[in-house]
């Protein structure tokens, strides 16, 4: 599949989230056809606006029951808060973007992109990270009428597009989260 648009993008990369997603619950080590009708279904109805992507908010309200850990380490111990998308970069000083981070994670992803910075370290972001982070990357194509740009001529966003995930790893080699989940 050709992907020329931001929209584009965007879309295909959730679509390719809500796969893997069915994938874990499911618990199998490869996509399915039942994952991949998941991905079609979602993509074109994104594509098509007959479907939507879910609220922020129940991020917001997964964020209260989730443990408290670095949201790109686990770790306990030694938690702030960081920006997901960075307000160096643009990204908004709202809760919808405050996640947990431990001091060294935070120090070290500084005001880099999460997905870039993930990226370096060779780690694939925990599923229910990339939701938010798409989520965001969305909500803000859409307030700047940027959906319909083309890629190449896509402005200086406050999150990366080239870091955005066109293809998924194995269900196996993916978490949900950070930590265990009971």
């Amino acid at each position: 599949m050709e992907i020329t648009t931001v929209g584009e993008l965007l879309h295909w990369s959730y679509a390719n989230l809500a796969m893997a997603h069915s994938a874990i619950t499911a618990k199998t080590e490869k996509y399915g056809r039942a994952q991949f009708m998941i991905r079609s279904r979602l993509y074109a109805g994104l594509s098509k606006q007959t479907m939507g992507i879910g609220p922020l908010a129940d991020d917001e309200r997964l964020k209260m029951v989730l443990p408290q850990a670095c949201c790109y380490c686990g770790s306990r111990e030694f938690l702030s808060v960081d920006h997901l998308i960075s307000t160096n970069r643009g990204g908004a000083n709202t809760g919808d973007n405050l996640v947990w981070a431990c001091r060294a994670c935070n120090s070290s992803k500084c005001a880099r992109d999460a997905l870039e910075w993930l990226a370096a370290r060779n780690q694939f972001p925990p599923l229910l990270l990339l939701r938010r982070y798409l989520k965001l990357a969305i909500e803000m194509s859409r307030e700047r009428n940027l959906m319909n740009t083309p890629l190449a001529a896509a402005p200086e966003l406050p999150f990366s597009l080239s870091a955005i995930p066109k293809t998924f790893p194995l269900p196996s080699q993916l978490k949900l989260w950070v930590v265990a989940l009971a």
